[in-house]
């Protein structure tokens, strides 16, 4: 046996006369669920969980996302009854995110700073049904512009301080119609301190923000993409914002700056193929640290499920074990509602 593979010794303790078969049955410990529970090492909870959900114009309409059975896109109506939902099931928080008309995008993403765009129609809505749950709205442009970038696109550039001035405009904006956290998404350098600063000097300083600190330009955001109607208006990558899925490092760096400039949590984005990014920064920087199990984690494992290939109410408490054995704090999945009735007792 190599010293790589080696159990860990216990030469020196008290136990290392009696540390072998038959003194020690590791199965002692897992002979009966009571026994389970009691040593368990890492517990999922309701309480663990974000909700997103996809926001469509109309009354009593829900719209189902080809590409993410059993998601849909709801109107302003339904989010609402879906925010009692929630909190009926232990939900803590739900993210917004918009499917914006084609006619309404254009190049400078005006429809993000206006006041009663769906996001913030939606999030009046929820808090004049006076819920107690958090509303969490995403901080980019990508919903609302005609080339489906994140940023404002100048010449072949996607213009950082340019979409930074349009961040600021959009925060704003969604924190007047009463967003609770702010989660910039967009990855544009600096953002972070550009919107705590214009959060502090318009007396908005109880406003947290969750950073989208480390956001890989992944292949796992298709079907995202078809559910805010974004998939067909983006032209080339987002590569030159969004991080190479081969660094570690860098999230780090990229984590460090925003804590610095003022965010109050992070993210780290997608979620299970980076689970070793969220243990580096959940041990690195003790802050919360969730991760998003994003769209296209949830169609494999919703495919696979319609063909009966892997069992549903496992799979899913499971998947979603995995993040909070990797330290992070919470997750944003499409699988909350159903994990939430699962894990009631």
């Amino acid at each position: 046996m190599s010293t790589r593979s080696r159990p860990p010794s216990l030469a020196g303790s008290d136990h290392a006369a009696s540390s072998r078969f038959p003194a020690t049955r590791m199965r002692r410990n897992r002979k009966a669920p009571w026994t389970r529970e009691l040593v368990a090492e890492h517990r999922l909870s309701p309480s663990d969980l974000i909700w997103p959900m996809f926001v469509i114009e109309g009354k009593d309409k829900r719209v189902p996302v080809a590409s993410m059975p059993g998601v849909e896109r709801l109107s302003v109506d339904l989010i609402v009854e879906a925010a009692k939902e929630a909190v009926t099931l232990g939900i803590p928080a739900i993210a917004l995110f918009p499917f914006t008309d084609p006619a309404k995008r254009s190049d400078d993403a005006s429809e993000a700073f206006n006041s009663d765009n769906l996001v913030c129609r939606a999030t009046r809505a929820i808090k004049k049904a006076k819920l107690d749950l958090g509303v969490i709205l995403d901080v980019a442009l990508d919903p609302y512009t005609s080339h489906g970038h994140d940023g404002l696109l100048i010449g072949d550039e996607i213009a950082n301080d340019e979409t930074n001035a349009a961040l600021i405009r959009q925060s704003l904006v969604q924190t007047e119609a009463g967003a609770d956290v702010l989660a910039p998404s967009d990855m544009m350098d600096g953002r972070i301190g550009a919107i705590r600063a214009a959060l502090e000097a318009s007396g908005h300083k109880n406003t947290q923000i969750m950073s989208y600190a480390a956001k890989y330009a992944s292949a796992f955001y298709g079907p995202f993409r078809d559910a805010v109607g974004s998939a067909g208006f983006l032209k080339g990558d987002k590569r030159t914002y969004q991080m190479d899925p081969g660094n570690t490092d860098e999230a780090l760096r990229e984590v460090a700056l925003d804590l610095e400039e003022g965010a109050d949590m992070v993210m780290v984005k997608p979620g299970l193929p980076y689970l070793d990014v969220v243990r580096r920064v959940s041990e690195t920087f003790k802050v919360p640290t969730f991760a998003y199990q994003v769209s296209g984690e949830y169609a494999m494992l919703a495919g696979a499920f319609e063909r009966g290939w892997l069992d549903e109410n496992k799979t899913v408490l499971e998947s979603l074990l995995a993040f909070k054995r990797a330290g992070a704090a919470g997750v944003l999945t499409y699988f909350a509602p159903k994990a939430a009735r699962l894990l009631k007792p």
